[in-house]
């Protein structure tokens, strides 16, 4: 059979189809020049053109930064006619007020990233009093403490768990934890939680101006940030900066353990979920604008999310992790998923980041959080 000397048509339309016009502020994916000199800081910019993941690491960075410089005094300045002249608070006149008015800034992070080194990463942000609340699963707090006592080392993702069982060693993905680690942390905390006990039957308050003693898990660790006495310590410079931390799981994990062998040995011990739920969601209910970063998922994401309907949603949202949301799980969830509760506002700017947050958050603080002892120092 001949073949056709002419290409048909209907195969020209098909490839050749008309394009419409990009609009004028598109952007052009452009990556790095190592023909020029490339520092961290000229690498990184280009990310946001790179396309992919790099373009959602830009994103964030942008997103962060926005979030970091807003004040009340972005804001048009409310008016009778706008608010109602009985609803306005003498205070948002105030322009020295409102430029001191700054965006709320939640950190939620999964236990596995404070066994990680982005320990350090966050210990860093909460020194510098550079996040407002802070929430983690339980072992977010008690990994922290751990790390105080006896290190965790690196390991291999393919040792055999019998091996390691055998060896008394625990494995967090690549990472080691011997056993004897979680031993210190025993020796450590119990005689807090004794004395933590003492004070709830004797009635001791705890802060000025309280009547009793009520032990919630925020309290909790900030007492234990308090008798770390460790500068290495994420909550020791929670408890230093007054920066509330939340852990709606605390008893998930190893302080659950020692608070599990404490019932038996000097039982009475109550801790309260009650106080800090309201705690947690007036953090957000009060504040003029928020902001959430939230690396890995599960309940940390979802108490922040949670918070945050209880306002209408928040106004910039950064998700970094690696779930994938064919599942329905709330790590996987996008953003958008997040919006259709209210948990996110409408117009709030957001991005989600496909990576491990160990990659990724460092070279996102590097140009941001960072950026302002960077210039201190200059």
């Amino acid at each position: 059979m001949d073949q056709a000397t002419a290409l048909p048509e209907a195969t020209q339309a098909a490839v050749f189809v008309q394009s419409t016009e990009m609009p004028a502020d598109s952007v052009v994916i452009q990556g790095v020049d190592f023909n020029k000199p490339v520092t961290l800081d000229s690498l990184l910019s280009t990310f946001v053109r790179s396309g992919f993941q790099a373009s959602a690491v830009g994103q964030a960075i942008e997103i962060i930064n926005e979030m970091r410089s807003w004040r009340l005094s972005d804001e048009p300045m409310p008016t009778a006619s706008n608010v109602g002249e009985d609803e306005i608070d003498p205070k948002l006149l105030d322009p020295e007020y409102r430029a001191s008015v700054k965006c709320k800034i939640f950190l939620g992070y999964t236990s596995n990233l404070v066994s990680s080194g982005l320990r350090e990463v966050i210990r860093f942000l909460v020194q510098h009093k550079m996040v407002d609340v802070l929430v983690s699963s339980a072992g977010g707090v008690e990994e922290d403490f751990i790390k105080c006592l006896a290190p965790t080392y690196l390991g291999e993702f393919a040792l055999k768990g019998e091996t390691l069982r055998r060896q008394g060693l625990n494995r967090i993905g690549n990472l080691l934890v011997p056993n004897d680690n979680y031993c210190k942390f025993e020796d450590w905390v119990v005689p807090i939680l004794d004395q933590m006990l003492k004070e709830q039957e004797e009635q001791q308050p705890l802060e000025p101006g309280e009547d009793k003693v009520l032990w919630t898990p925020s309290k909790v660790i900030r007492r234990l940030g308090r008798e770390i006495k460790n500068e290495e310590s994420i909550y020791y410079w929670a408890w230093k900066n007054d920066i509330p931390c939340f852990c709606p799981a605390l008893t998930d994990g190893s302080l659950g353990d020692m608070i599990y062998f404490h019932s038996y040995k000097n039982p009475g011990l109550v801790i309260d979920i009650v106080a800090d739920i309201r705690a947690m969601n007036n953090q957000a209910v009060f504040a003029k604008k928020t902001g959430v970063i939230i690396l890995g998922g599960g309940v940390v994401k979802h108490h922040i999310c949670n918070a945050n309907l209880m306002r209408n949603g928040a106004d910039y949202a950064v998700f970094i992790n690696t779930g994938q949301e064919f599942d329905g799980s709330d790590a996987g969830a996008r953003p958008d998923e997040a919006v259709s509760w209210g948990k996110i506002r409408m117009d709030g700017k957001t991005v989600k980041v496909y990576t491990d947050a160990t990659i990724a958050f460092p070279l996102i603080v590097s140009q941001t959080f960072a950026k302002d002892i960077q210039h201190a120092k200059q």
